[in-house]
């Protein structure tokens, strides 16, 4: 039990390291228990998004980040048409892909795309100032009248939900899911910050796990 309370805390402190001033937060990962560490040589990085522009961003940043590790990175839009979707794919398909790519010496796989869009609500900073927090409770009763007919009264935004996975291509097993993590981007702003952010979070939880190496300096 004391095992399992140490690798809880152990964990959170994880998640709660990552998602420090960031636009994206860690929210849970998973790594295969048979896997302690990994040795990467080649990985053919997919960022699924109908934004190019960000699709192109992410895979390059990773790739760039991958490669200051001596790990041989392509994205895939340099060997796919923009157009192409892994979804809807048939298992031969998919097995007629996997065999060019271990062909041309690749061992892995770094997929990432949105699995969902969530709306949030908070309350406008504004009702911090001293002037909404002086009041008396007849007051406050009184101008939440006024207050829940102000469109300012609430801020939205948007939570984008992220999912990464590393697989295995290896032509002696199965498809073999190695790692993954799912990520959170709160109210995206700018196309770069949130690429940035992304790849940092994604690059320091893979070394975290011993899946990639750290950056040689």
């Amino acid at each position: 039990m004391k095992s399992l309370i140490k690798l809880i805390l152990s964990l959170s402190i994880i998640v709660l390291t990552f998602n420090c001033c960031t636009t994206t937060q860690l929210v849970e990962y998973w790594k295969n228990p048979e896997i302690d560490s990994l040795s990467l040589s080649k990985v053919l990085i997919i960022g699924m998004t109908p934004n190019l522009e960000a699709r192109d961003k992410f895979e390059k940043s990773l790739k760039k980040e991958l490669e200051s590790r001596n790990i041989a990175a392509v994205p895939s839009l340099d060997i796919f048409e923009p157009e192409f979707r892994m979804e809807g794919k048939t298992e031969e398909e998919l097995q007629l892909i996997e065999n060019v790519l271990t062909a041309n010496f690749y061992d892995a796989v770094l997929y990432t795309k949105v699995i969902g869009v969530e709306d949030r609500k908070i309350f406008s900073e504004k009702y911090k100032e001293k002037k909404y927090l002086d009041v008396k409770f007849k007051e406050d009763y009184y101008n939440h009248r006024e207050i829940l007919e102000d469109p300012n009264y609430y801020e939205k935004y948007k939570i984008y939900k992220a999912e990464t996975s590393l697989y295995c291509i290896c032509p002696t097993k199965e498809r073999e899911l190695i790692w993954k993590g799912y990520i959170d981007i709160v109210d995206p702003k700018s196309i770069e910050e949130t690429v940035n952010d992304y790849v940092n979070l994604l690059v320091l939880a893979l070394e975290e796990q011993q899946l990639i190496n750290k950056k040689e300096i």
